[in-house]
């Protein structure tokens, strides 16, 4: 949904008074990109998830001489391995903006159901007399 001329020139004005106020924060944000901040995302999660591995290794590994901390390394290790993968992919979808309309937009299950109903409604009227 694009946005109204008034609110496009309510977002130039809050962007010019953030580069007034902060152009050091400013240039930090306006300078990334999206692929740039999609990288580090998945590089921050790999991490996470090779610290979650070496979790539960070290628990795997002190599970015979400390049962207790071996099972809460190799559950907290596991956990946060989800928890990485689960933010690597979390916005993959949201990756860019479509283009433009599309020619044959996909309806939602709502309408199809709808035209169904009102074809179903038609028919019936026109058969029954």
């Amino acid at each position: 949904m694009p946005l109204s001329e008034h609110e496009q020139r309510l977002l130039e004005q809050i962007e010019q008074s953030l580069y007034a106020e902060d152009p050091k924060f400013a240039r930090t944000w306006s300078a990334r990109d999206l692929n740039s901040l999609k990288r580090a995302r998945i590089v921050r999660a790999a991490i996470a998830f090779v610290v979650g591995l070496a979790a539960l290794l070290a628990g795997v590994i002190t599970l015979n001489g400390h049962t207790s901390l071996g099972i809460g390394l190799g559950v907290g290790g596991f956990v946060i391995m989800l928890l990485a993968a689960w933010f690597a992919f979390a916005n993959r979808g949201l990756a860019r903006p479509p283009a433009g309309p599309r020619k044959n937009p996909r309806r939602s299950l709502l309408a199809r159901l709808e035209e169904r109903w009102e074809h179903r409604q038609d028919e019936r009227g026109l058969g029954g007399g």
